[in-house]
C-alpha cells in the first residue's frame, strides 16, 4: 500500500465519517477536522520518518511508512481508536504507559497447559517485543509486531480490544488492520455515499447471480458487503449458507435474526414466512432445560413488536390445523404431496425414545463439591405401539424384544433414511417450481423447519438446489 493509494483511501475515510457525524451522539470534532475535512494531519517528511526509525532502532514496515508519509498521525480509527500517533510519538508498548498490558498477558498465560498447536501465539511475548501505534481509544489498543515479518517486510498487525474477549486479533499488516478497522465503522455507523452505493451495487448483482445457479462468486461478495454492514448481504448469505449445511455460526437463525442489530431484517416481509419458522424449530431441537435459543432470548428480552410477532406466530402454531408453508402455491402443493406420503408410512409414526426421555426428564440443582450442578433424572420408557421390521413394512419383527424401544426407533430410523433419500429426486424437481416471493428471496430455506426436509438436503443436495436456476418474475424485477 503506497502513499498513492493511501491518500484516497483516506481521504473517503474522513467525508464518509465527517459527514455521518451525529453531534448529538458523538464526540466533537476538531476544528481543523471541519475545515479540511481531513481526520489526518500534515505528513511527515522523509527525515521525520528517518528520525522515528533512528530513535526505535528498526525501519518501520512499508505500510506504515508509507501511511506517515501521507498523514503523521490520525484521528478515530474506527470508532474505538480515537489516535493513532505519528512519527514522534510511537514507541515500544514496554516503555511506554501501557506496559501493564505485558504483566496481564504474562499473568494470564501462567498455570496454563502449553499450547501445541504451532498456531498458536504468545500473546505476552508478542506485546513485549511490540509497538505501539494507538495513542487513545475506548480500551483498545493496535500493536505491529517486528517478531513477525512476512515475504513483503510487513510486520503483523494486532488489534486489542479488553471487551471484545478476543485476546490479540492477527492481521497480515498494518493496512489490512485499518481497512478492517474502516468496515467496522460501516458496520456500526452504516454512512450514505459512495461506498455504501457500491455494495449496494455489488450485492444486487450477486443475488441475480445466485438466482441463476452461481455459488462461490456471489458468496465472495456477500460476505464482503456484510462486513461492511450491508444488511441485504447478510439476508441472501444466510439463505446460501443454510443450503450449504447450517452447522457454522454464521449460517445460524441466531445470526440473522438480531433485533437489536438487524431491526430490518425482523421486519421485512419474508420474515414471517422463511425466517420465523426457523426460530421455532431451533428452539424445539436446543438442549432442555437451560440451552438457550433466539426463541427464548426474544422472548425474554425482546422489544414489545418483537414479542407480539412472536406471540402471533406461536397462536397460529397451535391451532389444530396449522401447517407450514413452503413457498409459491405451485412449489407448496409439490412438498406438500412428498411430506404427505412420507407421513402415512408407519416408519415416521414411531416416537423418538430419546426425546420422550429428554423432554420428559426431570432436573434439580444440587452442589457437588461445593460447586453447583445439574441432577438430571431419565424415566423409564416402554415399547412405541407402532414397530417396524425389515421384512415387513408394517410388521412386528421377530426378534424384537418388548422392552428395547431405543432399537425399534433405530429399526424405524433406517427406514426413514431410506425413505428420505428415495424422495430427494422429487423433491429436487419439486424446486423447479419454486419462485421468490419476495426479490431478497433466493433460495427455499423454510424447508430446514420441517425436521423430515431438513434431514433430506444434505450439504451436497443443497449445493446442487443452488446450482439451479430459480429466476422468476419477482426475482428479476
Amino acid at each position: 500500500m503506497n502513499r498513492e493509494q493511501w491518500r484516497p483511501f483516506l481521504q473517503q475515510w474522513s467525508k464518509e465519517w465527517i459527514d455521518s457525524h451525529d453531534p448529538e451522539k458523538d464526540r466533537e470534532l476538531d476544528e481543523a477536522v471541519v475545515r479540511d475535512r481531513w481526520l489526518g494531519f500534515a505528513p511527515a517528511s522523509e527525515e521525520e520518518i528517518a528520525a522515528a526509525e533512528a530513535r526505535l532502532g528498526c525501519t518501520l514496515p512499508p505500510s506504515l511508512r508509507e501511511f506517515l508519509a501521507v498523514t503523521n498521525g490520525w484521528r478515530d480509527a474506527g470508532c474505538f481508536i480515537y489516535r493513532l500517533a505519528g512519527t514522534a510519538e510511537l514507541e515500544w508498548l514496554a516503555d511506554s504507559d501501557r506496559s501493564y498490558l505485558i504483566e496481564i498477558y504474562d499473568e494470564l498465560a501462567e498455570g496454563e497447559e502449553e499450547e501445541e498447536d504451532a498456531d498458536v501465539i504468545n500473546e505476552g511475548q508478542v506485546l513485549r517485543r511490540s509497538l505501539l501505534v494507538a495513542l487513545d481509544g475506548d480500551a483498545a489498543d493496535i500493536f505491529l509486531d517486528p517478531g513477525d515479518v512476512n515475504e513483503r517486510g510487513e510486520w503483523t498487525a494486532y488489534w486489542l480490544a479488553s471487551w471484545s474477549g478476543n485476546g490479540l486479533e492477527p492481521f497480515d499488516s498494518f493496512y489490512e488492520l485499518m481497512y478492517d478497522q474502516y468496515k467496522s465503522f460501516h458496520d456500526l455507523r452504516k454512512p450514505e455515499g459512495e461506498t455504501k452505493d457500491r455494495w449496494d451495487a455489488k450485492v444486487e448483482e450477486a443475488r441475480l447471480a445466485a438466482l441463476r445457479g452461481e455459488i462461490e462468486g456471489p458468496l465472495k461478495v456477500l460476505t464482503e458487503a456484510e462486513e461492511f454492514g450491508n444488511e441485504r448481504a447478510l439476508l441472501l448469505r444466510f439463505q446460501m449458507l443454510a443450503m450449504l449445511g447450517g452447522g457454522e455460526h454464521e449460517a445460524g437463525i441466531s445470526h440473522v435474526v438480531n433485533y437489536a442489530h438487524h431491526p430490518g431484517i425482523l421486519q421485512h416481509s419474508i420474515f414471517g414466512q422463511e425466517l420465523l419458522p426457523l426460530v421455532f424449530e431451533e428452539d424445539r431441537t436446543r438442549d432442555l432445560p437451560y440451552g438457550w435459543s433466539t426463541l427464548k432470548f426474544a422472548k425474554e428480552n425482546g422489544p414489545e413488536w418483537v414479542q407480539s410477532l412472536i406471540a402471533d406466530h406461536e397462536a397460529r402454531r397451535a391451532a389444530p390445523d396449522f401447517q407450514l408453508t413452503f413457498g409459491n402455491p405451485e412449489f407448496d402443493a409439490a412438498v406438500r404431496h412428498i411430506m404427505d406420503r412420507l407421513a402415512a408410512d408407519p416408519a415416521f409414526q414411531v416416537t423418538d425414545p430419546y426425546e420422550e426421555q429428554r423432554q420428559s426428564a426431570t432436573y434439580e440443582e444440587v452442589w457437588v463439591d461445593g460447586q453447583p450442578a445439574i441432577r438430571m433424572e431419565m424415566p423409564t420408557l416402554t415399547a412405541s405401539a407402532v414397530l417396524i421390521g425389515e421384512e415387513s413394512e408394517v410388521g412386528v419383527p421377530a426378534d424384537f424384544e418388548a422392552h428395547d424401544p431405543f432399537g425399534d426407533y433405530d429399526r424405524a430410523r433406517e427406514r426413514r433414511q431410506q425413505l428420505i433419500d428415495a424422495a430427494w429426486p422429487e423433491l429436487r424437481e419439486a424446486i423447479r417450481l419454486w419462485r421468490p416471493l419476495h426479490e431478497d428471496h433466493i433460495a427455499p430455506v423454510v424447508l430446514f423447519a420441517d425436521p423430515i426436509l431438513a434431514e433430506m438436503i444434505t450439504e451436497e443436495r443443497g449445493r446442487e438446489v443452488l446450482s439451479m436456476c430459480r429466476t422468476g418474475d419477482r426475482a428479476s424485477a
